[in-house]
């Protein structure tokens, strides 16, 4: 248009007759949008705060806040501002039954198939730190995570009994064949409860891949970038990671919704529960 005005010399008005355009649309100016600064501020705070999630899980935090995104968009700006997106990690195996049969077992329903292992972390000094997880592989829930500088048989079964006092008996609970899964005392309290223990091949990890996974993103989210100085401080930071974990992490297998946005924290194992005697664990001789 500008150029058509300047090569005949006719104003603006004249020159939009004669090329059949609206005057107005000469006039308008584009502006971005009024809330995209304060959308791009919301959303660089989030990357700031969770800094390993990348554009989808932050879309789902802020489409859970109010704001009218789609992922699509939150990418643009994503790049635009200069943000990193994680990696892509590679796909898990799939899980099979433990006799090696091609039927698997996948968990069909909340308390259907528990999964528990241990992580390993030192705190500053180098004392060792091992830390119990356990999780719900349909909701995908952390039931507990137990921090201490030794775990035995013991403190897994007197872990199991608390969570299933408060919570209820699972009908299976997957594992690895670690000393303190396979041990007779284990066993046979689960067994008389009746939990059907389900035990990995030794040396295929992927077969328990949902615990697996938990503690892949335990150990990228948390344990590392920080520094443990004291047990205590390490109970307490893992605790709270783990609420977020629960409560407000998006989890892409669920829809981008946290596995349990009401989840109440268990008290650790270390402070006793008046519950039922039935499934307290015989101690172990």
């Amino acid at each position: 248009m500008r150029h058509a005005q300047q090569s005949l010399g006719v104003s603006e008005r004249r020159a939009c007759r004669v090329l059949g355009q609206v005057r107005s649309t000469q006039q308008y100016r584009p502006k971005a949008p009024q809330e995209e600064t304060a959308l791009v501020e919301r959303m660089t705070e989030l990357a700031t705060q969770y800094g390993r999630y990348g554009y989808r899980r932050i879309t789902a935090l802020m489409v859970r806040e109010g704001w009218r995104v789609n992922h699509k968009r939150i990418e643009r700006l994503w790049r635009r501002e200069g943000l990193r997106v994680p990696k892509r990690q590679p796909k898990r195996g799939r899980l099979w039954l433990n006799d090696g049969s091609c039927v698997r077992l996948r968990p069909e329903r909340k308390d259907h198939v528990w999964a528990y292992d241990f992580v390993h972390e030192r705190t500053h000094d180098g004392r060792a730190l091992r830390l119990l997880t356990i999780v719900d592989e349909y909701t995908r829930e952390c039931l507990a995570i137990e921090v201490a500088r030794r775990l035995n048989s013991e403190d897994v079964l007197e872990r199991l009994a608390e969570l299933f006092v408060n919570r209820g008996v699972p009908d299976h609970i997957r594992s690895d064949n670690g000393p303190e899964f396979t041990s007779r005392a284990v066993r046979e309290w689960l067994e008389r409860i009746g939990v059907k223990t389900l035990f990995i091949e030794p040396g295929s990890p992927w077969e328990n891949g949902y615990v697996e996974s938990f503690n892949g993103k335990l150990r990228d989210e948390l344990l590392n970038g920080e520094i443990f100085y004291t047990l205590k401080e390490a109970q307490s930071l893992v605790q709270g990671w783990r609420r977020e974990y629960n409560q407000v992490r998006p989890h892409s297998s669920l829809g981008y919704r946290p596995p349990a946005p009401e989840a109440t924290l268990l008290q650790p194992a270390a402070l006793r529960f008046a519950g039922s005697n039935n499934l307290l664990p015989a101690p172990i001789l």
